[in-house]
């Protein structure tokens, strides 16, 4: 049987979500890069919902390097793993310091994969988003919990590891789709191909996944 071009085969999928807005609700590149570390394990509804007071007290990167954990534990408390979480965004804020630019610009914040996942809580997985949401070169594909979970399904990637499927998707997917191919499967993952009861007959895709074609 012949070897399936992904590459032709997703273009309906990126065709619907090319440049669709990450779910997290950030208002420039300071704001992504803390609410993007909040949400590791936790939901991305949640972080939306702790980050306006938290934005409101910590409006840029300077105010957020002169906070400390304790002030810092009033918002972020509920959120999944907090203690580390806070640690590296003070962490991070005292390494940046300075972030004043306009929304949309990054100033000290750097959007390079090998200096961001150098950031205290940032890996791969971050720093694809971020680089995405600001609009930089992609050097890598965005591997979540939903890419993780139907990049499998379609059999585009196989495994559990995201760094080997990043790998995988990599090497099916041309450079130039990198930076909208994991987020464009990440959304499909998010409202149609649900975990359970996978609205296939919704699928923009379904055509070549490996899981409709068992179904039929």
């Amino acid at each position: 049987m012949a070897k399936l071009n992904w590459s032709t085969a997703l273009k309906p999928l990126l065709a619907k979500y090319k440049n669709k807005p990450h779910p997290l609700e950030y208002k420039n590149i300071y704001q992504l890069v803390v609410m993007v570390i909040l949400s590791a394990q936790d939901s991305d509804k949640h972080i939306n919902e702790v980050a306006p007071p938290f934005f409101k007290a910590f409006p840029d990167m300077k105010s957020l390097a002169r906070a400390d954990a304790e002030i810092l534990y009033k918002f972020i408390g509920k959120v999944r793993n907090f203690g580390n979480k806070t640690s590296w965004i003070l962490k991070l804020s005292q390494k940046i310091k300075d972030d004043n630019l306009p929304a949309g610009k990054a100033g000290n914040i750097p959007l390079t994969m090998e200096e961001l996942i150098e950031l205290p809580g940032i890996g791969r997985k971050s720093a694809n988003v971020i680089m995405r949401e600001a609009g930089v070169k992609a050097e890598g594909v965005i591997v979540d919990l939903h890419v993780l979970r139907v990049a499998p399904r379609l059999g585009i990637a196989s495994g559990t590891d995201p760094k080997k499927m990043e790998k995988q998707i990599m090497e099916e997917i041309p450079e130039k789709d990198w930076g909208q191919i994991g987020m464009a499967i990440s959304f499909l993952g998010r409202e149609t191909c649900r975990p359970t009861n996978p609205k296939c007959n919704e699928c923009v895709v379904a055509k070549s996944c490996a899981y409709f074609k068992t179904l039929s």
